[in-house]
């Protein structure tokens, strides 16, 4: 069974690493997949220049922060319901703890929570080295297919 499960979550990790290369604006930000379990999903938005809001700070920008966490909500969302389907962000509140450290990654965590008929709910944090000590805290609402 231990097996079964492990073989499973490899498939769905491999899959989900090649489905992110073929995402333009993910691949333009440098997010890539970092794991994945019951419940949560988690991506990696790597350092780069290009992402600093004032060049001087080496401090990735909050539009950039929101984007890593909105993706992975979005792939929270998908991957609770086990198949593909459009979705769309109804609302999402990010609120920053601190300003993430200089020239360092950062990764996004999310699980959804609830699902109803029409909607998806999902939380999440952004963080660096620690998931204690995150750098944001996210929530988030999704409208799901056939919603009327």
């Amino acid at each position: 069974m231990a097996e079964e499960i492990l073989t499973g979550m490899l498939g769905r990790t491999s899959m989900m690493g090649r489905a992110l290369d073929h995402v333009p604006h993910m691949k333009a930000l440098g997010i890539s997949f970092r794991g994945i379990d019951d419940g949560w999903v988690e991506l990696e938005m790597a350092y780069s220049p290009d992402l600093v809001a004032y060049p001087d700070s080496g401090v990735i920008a909050n539009g950039a922060i929101f984007a890593l966490m909105d993706s992975t909500a979005g792939i929270a969302v998908v991957t609770g319901l086990r198949q593909s389907m459009p979705i769309a962000t109804i609302d999402m509140r990010l609120d920053y703890l601190h300003p993430p450290a200089p020239f360092e990654r950062l990764i996004g965590r999310a699980q959804c929570y609830k699902y109803t008929r029409s909607m998806a709910f999902v939380r999440g944090l952004a963080y660096q080295d620690s998931i204690d000590h995150p750098v944001a805290n996210m929530v988030g609402s999704f409208v799901l297919p056939g919603a009327a």
